[in-house]
């Protein structure tokens, strides 16, 4: 009787008594296996997988993965919708950190075990962790595209929480220390300060406002825009880099003279004058403010005090007032997904509640720190005839 005719692929044996095995295709291609076989029925049960995946249409052309990575990552950067500053980091990451290792090496060739060695080298060799973290998530962002691309089958970025970003604790000013660096830094920066401190804005989005973007009678500020500040020196105006940013937020009562007092004396004029600028008419760059708020800090007597802490301050102020989790995310516009959403369902007249609930706490510690000063003033001083026991 004759032999049963195989349906699906071939099977040789060649020369040196191993067997290799062939099919055909959904793409028409003749496609040989990747090894040869020790015996026919290794052969025969590969070509069965091959027909299974084929059928259930999780088939994967072997070469598609054959890119290497260096070029296709270079790709993923620009097709995605970046930010300038974002694209600037990602690239950054691609040409300093993973190029060097996986530039060249095929995509489908980048195994886990690649990856864990890339990572335990960089971290040895003394890159930063934070560093490390960013690249890695960037690799397993790329390399999670290359699955949907159908490239390579599953994603070799499976060390669990090594995308997590660990940064130290900051530290977060006192209304008196707030206060303090308001008094200590340049008039024109002095609501600069206060709406970092007590409003939880960011630097960008505070040099991005303009006077229409301020409400006084209605005590709120609307945030629309940010100032981005990229390596080159060139600057971007954007919009909040997630749905949540682009906010309205409450201002405290307790700084509403502070900042007419500001618009009066330093703003532009019209409504689409800059609240905040240079003393000849610039947008204030950071690396220049630095230096002043370094000097003020300094004066103030304080220190290992990043700008960006007092945002901090502020989230911390309004946490206090009892604010959900839901309305302070929506306060301080975190950046997520999440946060764009609890946003769009939050509550205006909450949130101006939150705003009289900070001015509150300020007018309390302010009182706290003039009854304090008071006292000291009013300490007995010893008499000129007075002598020591």
């Amino acid at each position: 009787m004759a032999g049963k005719r195989r349906q699906f692929g071939r099977v040789r044996k060649l020369p040196s008594g191993r067997y290799q095995a062939r099919y055909v295709g959904p793409d028409g291609q003749l496609r040989p296996a990747p090894e040869t076989f020790r015996t026919k029925k290794d052969a025969d049960d590969w070509l069965a997988d091959k027909q299974t995946e084929m059928r259930r249409g999780d088939w994967h052309d072997p070469d598609a993965g054959k890119v290497a990575f260096g070029p296709y990552a270079s790709d993923w950067i620009t097709e995605r919708e970046l930010t300038a500053t974002t694209r600037q980091l990602y690239r950054s990451l691609l040409r300093h950190h993973l190029h060097p290792d996986f530039g060249a090496v095929a995509v489908a060739e980048i195994s886990p075990a690649a990856v864990r060695r890339w990572r335990a080298d960089k971290l040895s060799a003394g890159t930063g962790p934070t560093t490390v973290a960013k690249a890695y998530a960037l690799l397993r962002a790329i390399l999670g595209t290359a699955v949907g691309d159908q490239m390579i089958r599953r994603n070799p970025c499976t060390i669990k929480g090594a995308s997590t970003v660990h940064t130290p604790e900051r530290p977060t000013a006192t209304i008196q220390e707030v206060y303090a660096l308001a008094d200590a830094i340049q008039p024109r920066y002095r609501a600069l300060v206060l709406m970092a401190g007590f409003l939880g804005l960011r630097w960008g989005e505070l040099i991005g406002l303009h006077r229409r973007d301020i409400d006084l009678e209605h005590g709120s500020v609307r945030i629309r825009r940010a100032v981005a500040e990229l390596s080159n020196g060139q600057r971007e105006i954007k919009a909040p880099k997630s749905g949540a940013g682009k906010r309205t937020v409450g201002i405290p009562t307790v700084l509403i003279a502070d900042i007419l007092d500001h618009l009066e004396r330093f703003a532009e004029p019209g409504a689409d004058g800059r609240v905040f600028i240079g003393p000849k008419g610039a947008t204030p760059r950071r690396n220049h403010f630095n230096r002043l708020w370094h000097k003020a800090c300094e004066e103030a007597g304080i220190k290992n005090l990043h700008f960006h802490d007092l945002r901090h301050t502020g989230n911390t102020l309004a946490a206090s007032t009892g604010a959900s989790t839901r309305e302070l995310m929506a306060r301080m516009g975190h950046s997520t997904a999440r946060a764009a959403l609890i946003y769009q369902h939050a509550s205006a007249d909450r949130d101006r509640l939150i705003a009289d609930a900070v001015s509150d706490l300020v007018k309390k510690g302010r009182k706290n720190a003039d009854k304090r000063s008071k006292k000291k003033d009013r300490k007995p001083k010893g008499h000129a005839g007075d002598t020591a026991d």
